[in-house]
Formats: C-alpha cells, sequence, structure tokens
C-alpha cells in the first residue's frame, strides 16, 4: 500500500483558524484531520505523562499561555488540562520532533495526568517476547547499531 507524502510542504494545512507562528505552523506535518501528536512529560521526572492532540490553535494557545491546550477530537473543542479536573499541566517547555508531526510537551503535573486518577496514562505494561538475543529484559537496544 503506498504511503503517501506528508512532507510539511504538502501536509494537510490547519483544520480551523490559527494565531500560531507561520513559520512553526509551516514546520508541522499534520494528520489528515489537522493535528498532531502531543507527547507529554513531566519536566522533573521525565515521566511520559499522556499523549493527547493538538492542532494549530492549541499549539498556539498552549505555548503563548503556558498551559497545556489540546484538540477533543470526540468533544470537537479545546479543552485546558486541569480546567475541570483541577489537575493542572503547567508548560516548561515544548519541542517538535524531526518530521514535524509530533511535539514533546514538558509540564510541571499538579495531581494526576491521567483521566482514571493516575500519574500517568502509561500504566499497563504490555509482555515483550521478541527481545534481542542475549538482551537483559527492559534494556534498551544498542543504538549504535551493529559493529563493523
Amino acid at each position: 500500500m503506498p504511503v503517501p507524502d506528508l512532507s510539511p510542504a504538502t501536509a494537510p494545512g490547519p483544520a480551523r483558524p490559527s494565531a500560531l507562528d507561520p513559520a512553526v505552523a509551516a514546520r508541522l506535518r499534520r494528520n489528515p484531520d489537522g493535528l498532531v501528536a502531543a507527547v507529554v512529560r513531566a519536566d522533573d521526572s521525565g515521566d511520559v505523562l499522556m499523549m493527547a492532540w493538538m492542532d494549530d490553535e492549541a499549539l498556539h494557545r498552549t505555548l503563548t499561555t503556558g498551559r497545556a491546550t489540546y484538540w477533543s477530537r470526540s468533544r470537537q473543542e479545546y479543552w485546558v488540562k486541569g480546567e475541570t479536573s483541577g489537575h493542572h499541566q503547567y508548560v516548561r517547555s515544548v519541542a517538535l520532533d524531526c518530521d514535524g508531526d509530533a511535539v514533546l510537551v514538558s509540564v510541571d503535573q499538579v495531581g494526576a495526568a491521567c483521566h482514571t486518577g493516575d500519574w500517568t496514562c502509561f500504566s499497563d505494561p504490555l509482555p515483550v517476547t521478541g527481545a534481542a538475543p542475549g538482551a537483559a529484559p527492559g534494556a534498551a537496544p544498542d543504538s549504535a547499531g551493529p559493529s563493523t
């Protein structure tokens, strides 16, 4: 199955109007719904807390208010983390990944990040059975690749 070219020049544009800096907007590689993935981590511990979706305007609001703002696909509206739960996310930094299709949002998390009340949404480990021979369980793969 062919993979569509979604380089920033051919990626779908924003689905909703936004005041996002055009230079930043030009670097985004959005999905067909005009969204990029937002991976959220705790600034102090590095814990991965959650994943949500942002469009251009949610990213603009996050960058300019210092409050993590996302696009709700189910409600079709913006939501500021903690607005109803009291579990706020105060943004420390935002980084765009090399492909432009995701942002890493580092936050000071107040309370639980997950809607279930857990600190992180990633609290359900799955078994990994395809570990490389000789690798210790949970060990990171050698990023340098095979030696010659």
